[in-house]
């Protein structure tokens, strides 16, 4: 890559906006927050010996490292989940050796942070989590386009007596077409250059980098970490620094932590008031009911499963066996295939009746009633995966409060697939067992 289009590549602007759940947020205590975090870490020395646990935190949790504004409107984040979830459809349904290569094709920002150490001497960084990402990235001195606010200082590289350059020839550099749909490019001294781009046209372009990870002073630091080295990150990520990625791709954080601590990682999305995990390595296969990982033949690095049915009280709703359908951590709201969804709403405002009063469609979102979630008599609804893994939601993860005094279903359309979101997911423990080809699903978790 010449100089001219290096310059051209790195003066791109976009927008972008996190995406994220409104939920008002709570006065909390430091002691609060230190002691959720604290039975986080004893619950990796209890159960998870053979893996690390890092604590997992909702942006606008009042314990999150760096937190996403509480008065952000919610007809704002469904806006940019659609932007998100039309660019995971076109991966689904698109043939891998098809995919164009354009912005917008490969979002892979997460609404939760967990914190990571990078460099010798190790710094602490915010970071977002994402199974629907490949690459990860940090900001990065001397950002020779544009680096956001972030809540901890920004990664210099010069600072690291361990960091490093990937040259043009590494196979890593090659890699990164699949990781991010995107070609690899080469500056003048015949270094890797990565761009990331996401579903709204944001993006993250910089140096293909290595150096240390450190995830816990109790587990040793794992040299020649892969992560991008961002020196144009245009959009607002919070005050995070970066983002991990999660990603089924040889190029991803679980990939490359895999040799260390096997081929498995779980976490639990909390509410806003309190703190999940992430974890990798070991887990309690005992407390799960488990699916098997589907086969796709669109992208192979997002986490395809398949749902049977859905049933909402005594309703059983079958879901097509041609549906493609994957879980994904950074979409907010589930999405069903069109005559799927209209069969649950229509299950939903049956099983509600008339008791409570219906408001208006709010954007995407056609099923609402006055009133909080916590006051709409809810029926039971179930997911039904293959293998008979049967998963019930907590009426908490059925409505969402979208304005005051006003909720509604928390599913929307799609075209032809299934994209499992993080408030569907919300309080359970999910294992994402690429080893044995499955993932385990048990309630309650977070705790």
């Amino acid at each position: 890559m010449s100089r001219a289009v290096e310059m051209k590549l790195l003066q791109s602007f976009c927008f972008f906006l996190l995406l994220s759940v409104v939920a008002p947020l709570r006065e909390v205590p430091p002691s609060s927050c230190s002691a959720q975090i604290e039975a986080i870490i004893n619950l990796q020395l209890q159960h998870n010996c053979s893996g690390i646990r890092l604590p997992l935190h909702h942006p606008q949790s009042p314990c999150s490292p760096s937190p996403l504004s509480s008065d952000l409107p919610f007809s704002d984040i469904l806006h940019h989940d659609s932007t998100r979830v039309n660019s995971l459809l076109h991966r689904i349904t698109t043939s891998a050796a098809s995919v164009p290569l354009f912005k917008g094709t490969a979002l892979g920002v997460g609404n939760y942070v967990a914190r990571i150490n990078v460099g010798t001497p190790p710094t602490t960084y915010t970071v977002v989590t994402d199974t629907g990402s490949s690459l990860s990235w940090l900001q990065c001195l001397p950002c020779k386009r544009y680096c956001h606010r972030q809540l901890d200082p920004i990664f210099n590289p010069a600072a690291s007596s361990t960091y490093r350059t990937i040259p043009c020839s590494a196979a890593y550099c090659s890699a990164l077409l699949s990781a991010t749909l995107y070609p690899s490019g080469c500056d003048s001294s015949r270094t890797c250059i990565y761009e990331a781009s996401y579903g709204d046209a944001s993006f993250s372009i910089g140096y293909l980098s290595q150096d240390t990870l450190s995830l816990s002073s109790s587990v040793a630091a794992i040299p020649n970490f892969i992560f991008g080295c961002g020196q144009d990150n245009e959009g607002l990520y919070g005050e995070s620094a970066g983002i991990i990625g999660l990603a089924k791709n040889s190029i991803s954080l679980f990939s490359q932590l895999s040799p260390k601590f096997g081929s498995s990682f779980s976490y639990c999305l909390s509410s806003s008031s309190a703190t999940g995990y992430l974890s990798f390595g070991g887990y309690n296969p005992g407390k799960f009911v488990f699916t098997p990982m589907a086969k796709s033949s669109a992208d192979q690095s997002l986490y395809s499963l398949k749902l049977s049915s859905i049933a909402v009280a005594s309703q059983s709703i079958a879901v097509s066996e041609e549906s493609p359908s994957i879980i994904d951590s950074g979409t907010v709201i589930t999405r069903l295939p069109e005559e799927v969804y209209g069969a649950v709403s229509a299950a939903v405002v049956k099983a509600i009746g008339a008791k409570v009063a219906r408001a208006p469609a709010y954007s995407i979102l056609d099923t609402c009633y006055k009133g909080s979630a916590a006051e709409v008599p809810t029926p039971e609804v179930a997911f039904v995966f293959g293998g008979g893994a049967v998963v019930r939601l907590p009426g908490s993860n059925v409505m969402i409060d979208v304005d005051s005094g006003v909720t509604c279903l928390a599913f929307a359309a799609a075209r032809g697939a299934t994209i499992i979101g993080n408030w569907q997911q919300k309080t359970f423990d999910i294992v994402y067992d690429v080893g044995e080809g499955r993932i385990g699903f048990a309630a309650g978790g977070c705790g």
